[in-house]
């Protein structure tokens, strides 16, 4: 499962390097539209997946652990972001939806910046 895992994340990876530097190609780095982009197209492509596993395809474990866990996953995590939104919302969870949604973003930006002030206060 581990390797089934690896060789999706591996695919996913490349695909997120191939489809942020050729959106940025296109439309420049003054805004991320590249990892937009792949946040988008990961989230689709999670609704999309788990849609159709609900209504019409059951493929073994190492299938969805390759596809889920490994190259969307590798792909963009914004999509499994997205998908545990979506489930509490659908259980009528709407504040914990809200709750998950804003420590998300910020727990994850203050995250980021306390990271680089870490690094900042030994360094510098």
């Amino acid at each position: 499962m581990i390797l089934v895992i690896a060789a999706g994340g591996a695919l996913g990876a490349v695909a997120r390097h191939m489809v942020n530097n050729q959106v940025t190609a296109w439309f420049g780095d003054a805004f991320p539209w590249g990892i937009l982009t792949v946040n988008v197209a990961g989230s689709f492509a999670m609704g999309v997946f788990v849609e159709v596993l609900g209504l019409a395809w059951t493929p073994s474990q190492e299938v969805r652990a390759f596809i889920v866990v490994g190259f969307l996953g590798a792909f963009t995590t914004f999509s499994t972001f997205s998908l545990q939104v979506a489930l509490l919302y659908e259980r009528g969870q709407m504040g914990l939806a809200a709750l998950y949604i804003a420590a998300s973003v910020l727990l994850a930006v203050g995250g980021l910046f306390a990271g680089l002030a870490l690094v900042k206060s030994i360094v510098l």
